[in-house]
C-alpha cells in the first residue's frame, strides 16, 4: 500500500520498505530515538540492545510490514505496521485490532509532516484490512508522539499500560477505525 501527500512544494510518499533500504530505515528510527533521548538510561548510558532491535528492519519485515516515507526521493521516516498474525504485536490481542510500532522521523525532517503521513498510512491500512481498532504504546516521556497521536484521534488508555522489561513502563493509546 502506497500513499502520497504534498508538503509545501515537496511530496511525501509512504510505501513498503525495500530490502536494500533496511539499513537506512533502521538508522532513521535509531537516530530519531537517540535525538530525543529515548535510548538513554537514567545513568546516561545507551540502551544498545533496544537500539539494535530498532535497527533490525530485516527481522521486523519478516512478519510485519515496515513502511518508509520518501521526501523528494530520500528516506526520512519509518514505521512498523503489525497486522493480525504478526509476532511484533504487543498490545493488539484481537483479530480486529492493528498496531504500529517503532515510528521514527529523521531529525533533519522533523516538522515536515512525516509523522502525520505515517500515522495516516497506518490508519488507512487498518481500514483497508477491515480492522475495528488500532492500539499503540509509548514511553511516558514521548510527548511529541503523544500530541501526534491525539491529533489523529488516539485516546490514552490506562488499561493498556504495561512493562516489556523491568524498569521500562509503557503507556497505551487506542483509536477506533472509521
Amino acid at each position: 500500500m502506497t500513499a502520497s501527500q504534498a508538503v509545501g512544494s515537496a511530496r511525501l510518499m509512504v510505501r513498503p520498505v525495500r530490502p536494500e533500504e533496511y539499513a537506512r530505515a533502521g538508522a532513521i528510527v535509531v537516530a530519531a530515538y537517540r535525538a530525543e533521548g529515548y535510548l538513554r538510561f537514567s545513568d546516561g548510558s545507551e540502551d544498545v540492545a533496544y537500539a539494535a532491535k530498532l535497527a533490525d528492519v530485516e527481522t521486523r519485515a519478516q512478519d510485519s510490514e515496515v513502511a518508509v516515507v520518501e521526501l523528494d526521493g530520500r528516506l526520512v521516516g519509518t514505521v512498523t505496521w503489525c497486522s493480525p498474525g504478526s509476532t511484533m504485536r504487543e498490545l493488539a490481542t484481537r483479530d480486529d485490532q492493528g498496531e504500529f510500532r517503532m515510528l521514527g522521523v529523521d531529525p533533519a525532517a522533523a516538522g515536515l509532516g512525516v509523522g502525520t503521513a505515517m500515522v495516516r498510512w497506518c490508519l488507512a491500512r487498518a481500514e483497508s484490512d477491515g480492522l475495528r481498532e488500532v492500539v499503540i504504546s509509548s514511553l511516558p516521556d514521548m510527548a511529541p508522539a503523544h500530541r501526534l497521536y491525539a491529533a489523529h484521534g488516539f485516546v490514552r488508555r490506562e488499561d493498556l499500560d504495561w512493562s516489556p522489561v523491568p524498569g521500562t513502563e509503557l503507556i497505551g493509546f487506542s483509536r477506533p477505525v472509521a
